[in-house]
């Protein structure tokens, strides 16, 4: 069972923060983008593939304020949803490194899972800087050593990674099935 890392973790509960904090209703690719720029494993990605982390942090800031200003909740004390490719994102990346064997999904893992949610501007903004996920894979399968460390995990919910915020947990389940050739 793959975990998240103690540092994704905190990436995790930075998205969902500063959607809060900005009062949005939702928690988007852009928000997960937007932590992932201070996430140590995501970051050392990102200026491996070439991309200048405070023009990226700064493009994403001024798409929160002027494209998500739509999303903002009437509703102050409300919480923020992730959205359905936020989910995908981190599913995808979770099954990635469950499949590889790997018992701990990182922020550079998300990077690279962020890159099939084609229709999003968090893949703009990161193409724009000429990033490609062959470069975010290259540089995880070669140069990113398996890493364990604590992470939280719910013994009721198989084959799932799960963590615990504050205010309620994100839990992602799947099963993997493998069949032999005959």
């Amino acid at each position: 069972m793959a975990g998240f890392s103690t540092h994704l973790e905190e990436t995790l509960r930075r998205a969902l923060g500063e959607a809060k904090h900005r009062g949005h209703e939702y928690v988007t690719l852009e928000h997960l983008l937007f932590a992932l720029t201070e996430d140590r494993d995501a970051v050392a990605v990102l200026k491996a593939c070439g991309v200048d982390v405070e023009v990226l942090k700064s493009d994403l800031e001024s798409y929160m304020d002027e494209v998500l200003n739509d999303m903002v909740t009437k509703d102050p004390g409300a919480e923020a949803t992730p959205t359905a490719g936020f989910q995908r994102v981190v599913q995808r990346a979770v099954l990635h490194v469950q499949s590889s064997g790997r018992t701990e999904t990182t922020g550079a893992n998300m990077l690279v899972a962020i890159f099939s949610e084609r229709e999003s501007f968090a893949v703009y903004f990161l193409e724009r800087q000429d990033m490609t996920r062959l470069d975010a894979v290259s540089f995880t399968s070669m140069n990113l050593p398996t890493r364990t460390s604590s992470t939280v995990s719910n013994p009721s919910v198989p084959s799932a990674c799960a963590t615990v915020f504050p205010w309620g947990s994100l839990t992602v389940g799947f099963s993997v099935t493998r069949t032999r050739a005959r």
